[in-house]
């Protein structure tokens, strides 16, 4: 984890001389500053430094991974990695319905909102649920 902390600190100290220099920068144009870009910049900083401060605080917690070593080895790191599910309809049915809500809404069809919330909220319970029923019940 330090490693990875390291690199979004660097990131995050870089971002902090770039957003100034931005803005020093278009305020000199014609046009004055530019608040979009350096309002981007400025956010893109804080998310930076929020990840940075996160993966610090885990890599003082936990125990030196072997990557994270001058003396870890290669078969160290191997080993069961975690769950990966199986094959899911549901993923497709929930990203439907979202763009059916997002569609709804660019047309003003409250209506169909109402109707694609509800089925999305349908694909999103089956898709929790989906390893309490049926053959990839554990």
């Amino acid at each position: 984890m330090k490693s990875e902390a390291w690199i979004f600190g660097i990131c995050t100290a870089f971002l902090v001389l770039v957003t100034p220099a931005y803005w020093f920068i278009t305020v000199a144009s014609e046009e004055g500053g530019d608040w979009t870009g350096t309002s981007a910049l400025v956010m893109c900083t804080l998310l930076f430094l929020m990840i940075w401060i996160y993966l610090g605080f885990h890599a003082i917690k936990m125990d030196p991974r072997p990557e994270d070593r001058e003396d870890g080895d290669i078969a160290e790191g191997a080993g069961e990695y975690g769950f990966f599910p199986p094959f899911s309809w549901w993923p497709l049915w929930a990203a439907l319905t979202f763009g059916l809500v997002v569609l709804a809404v660019a047309m003003a069809a409250w209506w169909l909102v109402i109707i694609a919330a509800v089925l999305g909220m349908l694909a999103t319970a089956g898709w929790n649920f989906e390893y309490y029923r049926g053959e990839f019940k554990h």
